[in-house]
């Protein structure tokens, strides 16, 4: 057991920590030089306005009088300047927003490791390249770009953290204090010599960035009157600032201003994933080097967005994010950030055509650079006749465009050398996407081929020790011969001195390694194998053909409901059906028509909106009173069944209806309060807090009889999860429960009618945590059935209430109970209670008798299938957990919860006791 124990936790840890090193290894690389334009800017100085979370259709439509929110901005459209749409990536999140505007390169992958809050991998700005920078805003963002400032040239002034409060009766406070502390800043420039001189040097920015209308997106929504006042507000201030500026440096004619956003909102006030209201922000820049407005008879886009803002006169300059950051370096005159991937839009410039040319033959040397140093490094680490080069960009080719490129510019064919550029470029970036994800099939395959024989190893484990296929059969194994070791230990050391010459990373030897010694302990089960292939040729093969069909088809459907919501409704009408295939409909009418109910009833939970729906707390409230109806009922039928109450018992039902009671309070309360503009009551913070704590505490004093120990999970569970409630999600987990109970009720029945002895009474059934092998008994063909209903089962609890992205899923409205600030790490923790409850009803009862680690072993055999089956389907980004067309995050992390369920289930029905032992089987089980 000890070896089986730390061969799964060792495949568990590097199958995990793979993920990271096959699609979360960071793109930026070191040692290009810097470029820039070699002709005097059009600009001495730039102001960078940021509004932290604002939409463009809320900037740039029209109100219901026909007004404009923002006046100001819509007359620069009209008459100084360019505007557009700056298109950005998932995630939709503040830090890798301002890193694309001000460093050129879309999110550092490698930052999922810390939260998209820093960036792990040191990187260049366009703030580093300036003489000077001054910076007004959040602590959070500011900070980032100074981290290796000494105070030499970027200043940064922010806010204190704590002001970042959802629940604050005014959050434009933090916008009117940037605004008030940039105009104290140039008052108090015009008395200090020192500083006056700074601050009219050349190559300088400015940058404000304003979390106010984010705030109030995240607190009101966008469609509140407090997000359109925010627009308003800050709309006024930049009318004002734009005039002090203007004025202190005397109307020069050499300041450039960009307004942007780093990303949008839904309509539910979340970000984060790819809906075009997150990643479409307005884009509007003016003053010098900057084109002026161009009207047009017509223009095509595939939006309607035009006709919708009625600006479809006013030329429209559509960009990406990353692009700001080369047309801000090209404005001012200073190098281009070194990782930037952006393309200058020189239609947006305002010069002449021989700056754009020489701007664009600038961005096309500065990326090759990077394809350069990129294509070196991989090229150093791997043996000559194994390199494979990006055949479309050769050094000739390379040579042949910049020397044709800077031919056309002589000749004054600036058009043509801008096309030559463009193409370079592109030729480049797909050059650096093709040498970061060089090693990604070698390192894949070999994870997969690890990943495969684990699952293969864990099905014999099965098979052979847990289950009685195999009886009958002969297994005898003959002497071990040396052939099979010796041939896997000379491709180890051979695996290991290929790895060795190349200077690969000791991460490779893991992955290349560890599929060794799992595939030698399958190999030597050979006689296990042999004899399963032969018990399934003795199956008709109807019989097995159609099991097998079931299987595979159950399977997609859980998959296919990663992507689609709807068919976890497909597959819960699917379980509705099972009491008709089998005795249970003719033998328990009842329990099999309530089985019906409720899986139609939590069917209707999957086409339940997630996203845009405004929070009901009367359902919340609602669904605590049905809690509590139940409560009533249950403590009465308890009474009546028993001769004598226990006061501990009565006791406990008491303080849990108490703890439902104040969870009912809480919510509503601090929706009243926060809609009030008063922010979350310090009460209700620590009594939500106490609730959570409490909720893992209560259930352990509860006898240890099944429905006593079920029920009281069930309102430890209620009162956490009606604190995470903004609507009808509260109750989803009293659905489920019901759910739960009629199919305990169901497996009793299946399992009193199979050959297993079970006539036990389920309200006698104790969980009791039962170490001894010998008195497990052995795996039947239902046990299959039941391993594969908790598969999506498990599935349904992460998802049937959440969308497909799943840390954004769940609104920061989920949190106001417990925090009221930007500090948010435990969004997804409402996801944690329908698992752990469905989780409870057959780890005692369905599977009893039955050894759990077997159990376990069974579930993620099941959830193995669909890594596979992830590779197969390919969605666009927008769709997608971060920004791969990838699920293998997904894949990993559904495992993790489902044993993280687990465990909290063992910790509930067994208590502290049990724990240890069951993490370490557990541990074992859950390894892929």
């Amino acid at each position: 057991m000890l070896l089986y124990v730390t061969l799964g936790l060792l495949v568990h840890f590097v199958f995990f920590a793979s993920i990271f090193d096959i699609y979360f290894t960071s793109p930026l690389v070191h040692g290009m030089t810097p470029q820039f334009t070699p002709l005097p800017p059009p600009a001495k100085r730039l102001v960078l306005f940021v509004a932290d979370g604002l939409r463009a259709d809320k900037l740039f439509e029209l109100d219901e009088d026909g007004n404009s929110r923002a006046p100001f901005l819509r007359n620069v459209i009209m008459n100084e300047g360019s505007w557009g749409i700056s298109h950005t990536r998932v995630p939709t999140e503040s830090r890798p927003g301002h890193v694309a505007m001000i460093a050129g390169f879309y999110e550092d992958v490698s930052a999922v490791a810390k939260g998209w809050k820093e960036n792990p991998v040191e990187f260049d700005s366009l703030l580093n390249e300036t003489r000077y920078t001054w910076s007004w805003g959040s602590p959070d963002i500011l900070t980032m770009f100074a981290k290796d400032d000494l105070g030499n040239h970027i200043f940064r002034h922010t806010y204190d953290a704590s002001s970042e409060d959802f629940g604050a009766h005014d959050v434009t406070k933090l916008d009117t204090w940037v605004f008030d502390h940039v105009k104290e800043f140039f008052h108090a420039a015009r008395n200090n010599q020192s500083l006056f001189s700074k601050v009219n040097e050349d190559k300088i920015v400015f940058f404000l960035h304003l979390l106010g209308i984010d705030t109030n997106g995240h607190a009101h929504r966008p469609s509140s009157r407090e997000y359109s006042d925010n627009i308003k507000l800050v709309d006024k201030e930049l009318k004002e600032l734009e005039s002090t500026i203007k004025d202190f440096y005397g109307n020069d004619g050499k300041t450039a201003f960009i307004f942007t956003s780093d990303h949008g909102m839904t309509d539910w006030g979340s970000h984060g994933a790819g809906h075009p209201l997150e990643t479409c922000t307005p884009f509007i820049a003016w003053g010098a080097g900057i084109r002026l407005p161009q009207k047009v008879s017509a223009q095509k886009f595939d939006d309607l967005y035009l006709q919708e803002w009625k600006l479809e006169n006013w030329k429209r300059r559509d960009i990406n994010q990353a692009d700001i950051a080369p047309l801000m370096a090209a404005l001012i005159g200073v190098p281009f950030p070194l990782n930037s991937v952006g393309i200058i839009p020189v239609d947006i410039l305002n010069t002449s055509d021989l700056f754009k040319a020489e701007s664009m033959f600038t961005n096309a040397v500065q990326i090759l650079e990077q394809f350069k140093v990129k294509m070196t490094q991989k090229k150093e680490a791997t043996l000559p006749f194994l390199f494979t080069p990006f055949k479309l960009l050769s050094d000739t080719k390379q040579a042949n465009l910049l020397r044709k490129a800077r031919y056309y510019i002589k000749q004054k064919k600036y058009d043509e050398a801008a096309s030559l550029c463009q193409q370079l470029i592109n030729l480049a970036l797909r050059g650096l996407s093709y040498y970061h994800t060089y090693d990604r099939f070698f390192l894949a395959f070999n994870v997969v081929l690890g990943f495969v024989g684990w699952t293969s190893y864990a099905s014999l484990l099965i098979i052979k020790s847990h289950c009685n296929l195999m009886r009958g059969v002969s297994t005898e194994v003959k002497n071990p011969s040396r052939l099979l070791p010796g041939t896997f230990v000379a491709i180890g050391v051979s695996v290991a001195f290929f790895l060795l010459i190349q200077a690969c990373p000791w991460t490779y030897y893991i992955y290349c390694l560890l599929p060794l010694p799992i595939w030698y302990a399958v190999l030597r089960e050979m006689p296990v194998i042999q004899g399963f292939v032969t018990l399934l040729s003795t199956f008709p093969p109807r019989r097995l053909l159609g099991s097998l069909s079931l299987f595979i088809l159950g399977v997609e459907v859980l998959v296919l409901s990663f992507f689609h919501r709807y068919m976890l409704t497909a597959g819960l009408v699917a379980f509705a059906a099972w009491p008709f295939i089998t005795p249970l409909w003719t033998r328990a009418k009842s329990i099999s028509l309530s089985w019906i109910i409720f899986c139609l009833l939590l069917a209707v939970f999957p086409l339940m909106p997630v996203v845009g729906r405004q929070p009901d707390i009367f359902l919340v409230v609602g669904a605590g009173f049905l809690v509590l109806l139940l409560s009533l009922f249950v403590v009465t039928s308890v009474i009546k069944r028993k001769d004598s109450f226990i006061n501990e018992e009565l006791v406990l039902h008491l303080l849990q209806m108490l703890s439902t009671v104040s969870s009912m309070c809480v919510v509503y309360g601090t929706h009243n309060s926060l809609l009030r503009k008063q922010g979350l009551p310090l009460l209700n913070q620590i009594v939500s807090w106490m609730i959570l704590a409490s909720s893992f505490i209560m259930p352990l004093l509860s006898p240890p009889f099944l429905f006593d120990r079920l029920f009281s999970i069930l309102l430890s569970s209620m009162s956490t999860y009606l604190l995470l409630s903004t609507g009808y999600e509260a109750l989803f987990p009293l659905v489920l429960s019901c759910l739960m109970f009629v199919w305990i009720h169901m497996e009793q029945e299946t399992l009193q009618q199979s050959v297993v002895s079970c006539k036990q009474k389920v309200s006698t059934i104790q969980f009791t945590c039962n170490t001894d092998g010998a008195q497990c008994r052995d795996l039947c063909l239902d046990d299959v059935r039941r391993a594969f209903f908790l598969s999506p089962a498990l599935a349904g609890g992460f998802f049937t209430t959440s969308s497909t992205a799943p840390c954004w899923a769940y609104h920061m409205s989920t949190l106001y109970c417990f925090i009221y600030n930007y500090i948010l790490t435990t969004r997804n923790a409402p996801i944690i209670i329908p698992d752990t409850l469905y989780t409870c009803a057959v780890v005692r009862v369905a599977f009893r008798k039955l050894s759990l680690c077997t159990f376990f072993l069974m579930v993620v055999v099941f959830f193995s299938k669909l890594k596979y089956l992830f590779k197969c389907y390919r969605r666009p980004r927008h769709h997608l957990f971060f920004f791969q067309a990838d699920f293998n995050p997904l894949c990993s992390y559904v495992p993790n919860l489902c044993g993280f369920s687990i465990l909290i289930t063992t910790l509930l029905t067994n208590g502290i006791g049990s724990i240890v032992f069951e993490f370490l089987g557990l541990c074992g089980a859950v390894s892929v």
